[in-house]
């Protein structure tokens, strides 16, 4: 397929990383210009091109940005023919995007997103760490493989986003309708969990909306508290002890 990504941080050069390697061909843009990405796009086997030519000719668009500045790819999404298919990566933390008024009522984050952009989305990659994506992908039918939620509405759409984090190196899980994408933000039991596909199944249903902020938030203090980023494993641990409590065995 041809696929376009917005944003090329770590969790945006990854997907390219090994959207390539499926075999598709994958565009990468960022907000400082081509010239900043072009040797990791060479690395990659991607394009780096403009942000402007990112939406171009392609058959998906992923965006992969700070949840913050979604408000500013309105213009640029709206030159995608509608046919295209849109997901969404973000997720939102007030520490870092300020406060939304709208998220910090209950709104799902990529309910939000869509509004936004005025195009629907599909959530998919949110609910893991960078270092899960590049570094933990199995493959199909091996034990233990982890599995990650795909929320959205659109079920050709869905169908086609779950192939591609199949490709990706994890199971893909059906979390449901946009509107049920809560369940996979920050503070639940499925995020950052590094669950299997049973496991998640479990942490889905488990998730309590009027609880997920404030385990966000809390992740976030312990986190800061440490006077040091935890690694990959100390995180995952964490999130673990805060959010999924009775959902592992």
């Amino acid at each position: 397929m041809k696929i376009g990504i917005v944003g090329a941080g770590n969790i945006g050069s990854t997907l390219a990383r090994k959207l390539v390697a499926s075999g598709h061909t994958v565009k990468l843009a960022n907000s400082k210009g081509p010239e900043t990405i072009a040797e990791l796009a060479r690395d990659i086997s991607a394009t780096a091109v403009p942000a402007e030519d990112v939406v171009k000719d392609v058959e998906v668009l992923i965006l992969s940005i700070p949840f913050a500045a979604y408000p500013t790819l309105a213009d640029l999404v709206k030159e995608v023919p509608a046919g295209v298919l849109v997901i969404d990566t973000s997720n939102y933390y007030p520490f870092r995007d300020g406060s939304i008024p709208d998220v910090d009522a209950g709104m799902p984050e990529s309910v939000w997103v869509s509004e936004q952009i005025k195009r629907p989305v599909i959530k998919a990659w949110n609910a893991a760490l960078a270092a899960t994506l590049a570094d933990k992908g199995r493959p199909a039918g091996e034990a233990g493989r982890i599995a990650l939620p795909v929320a959205g509405d659109n079920l050709n759409d869905k169908a086609i986003a779950m192939q591609l984090v199949e490709e990706t190196g994890f199971d893909a899980l059906d979390a449901g309708p946009l509107a049920a994408s809560w369940r996979q933000q920050p503070g639940t039991p499925a995020y950052c969990t590094e669950l299997t596909a049973a496991e998640l199944t479990a942490a889905l249903q488990a998730a309590d909306q009027s609880r997920a902020a404030d385990n966000r938030d809390r992740l976030i203090k312990q986190f800061s508290e440490t006077g040091k980023m935890p690694n990959h494993n100390e995180a995952v641990a964490l999130n673990r002890k805060v959010t999924a409590l009775g959902v592992l065995s």
